[in-house]
């Protein structure tokens, strides 16, 4: 089984720098798809992050591996956060598993 979830982090991400950060697991040609596509190796999930700030995680065979895929990749996404966006204080990002 393939489980997809959703999560919408709450701020816009600059995927440009993201992929230059992590060539060897992202790969982002805005031309052909507008997220940036980010190859986690434990657990092996795909995620599908958009400069909105929602992503989509794809892979994963157990909810707990959409959870961890997550709490790995949010550091970054963080790290990578647009500046001058604004977030509700306090406001913490929810999964969907669909």
């Amino acid at each position: 089984q393939n489980i997809v979830g959703t999560v919408d982090v709450g701020f816009p991400i600059r995927l440009e720098g993201l992929v230059f950060a992590h060539p060897t697991f992202s790969s982002y040609e805005p031309e052909l798809f507008p997220g940036l596509i980010y190859r986690l190796v434990q657990p092996r999930v795909v995620l599908l992050i958009f400069v909105s700030g929602k992503v989509v995680i794809t892979g994963a065979k157990t909810e707990a591996q959409l959870i961890e895929g997550l709490r790995k990749m949010y550091p970054v996404l963080v790290e990578f956060r647009k500046e001058n966006a604004t977030s509700v204080p306090g406001d913490v990002p929810t999964i969907a598993a669909a």
